[in-house]
């Protein structure tokens, strides 16, 4: 039986090793919110990359769940308007925070950025908060 950590170390790996690449290849941070920022702003050159990698992000979500679907099996207990309201509700914050975890979290912490420590902190926070609250209010 494999262990459950062995996962998480080659998911984390696999992830560190991407941005990584991303950076040296591309020159660029993978936020993921910048990236799909980035499509909307259509600026010619730009969003080819851009839309290669939103389209590999599904595209790796949908070759799991073909290859071993139990790793997306789950319930959805969450209402469908809950879910929409935490996304417009993060979206907003990726606004704010100029960035999201995965350009401040894996990316910048990892380049050492005050600024993404702080941001990462500030996530960490809020999301830790909101459930608790949530929870609090039978909301979750």
């Amino acid at each position: 039986m494999q262990q459950e950590w062995i996962n998480a170390l080659i998911g984390g790996s696999l992830i560190g090793i991407s941005v990584s690449l991303m950076l040296l290849w591309n020159g660029r941070v993978t936020g993921i919110s910048g990236i799909i920022n980035g499509l909307f702003s259509m600026k010619k050159g730009d969003t080819s990359w851009r839309t290669l990698f939103v389209v590999g992000l599904f595209s790796g979500g949908l070759a799991l769940k073909f290859i071993k679907p139990e790793t997306l099996a789950g319930s959805w207990a969450t209402e469908m308007k809950t879910l929409i309201i935490a996304g417009l509700l993060v979206g907003f914050g990726t606004v704010m925070g100029s960035g999201c975890t995965s350009g401040h979290g894996v990316c910048g912490i990892s380049r050492l950025s005050p600024r993404s420590l702080t941001a990462t902190v500030a996530f960490m926070a809020a999301g830790i908060v909101a459930v608790f609250v949530f929870k609090k209010l039978g909301v979750l």
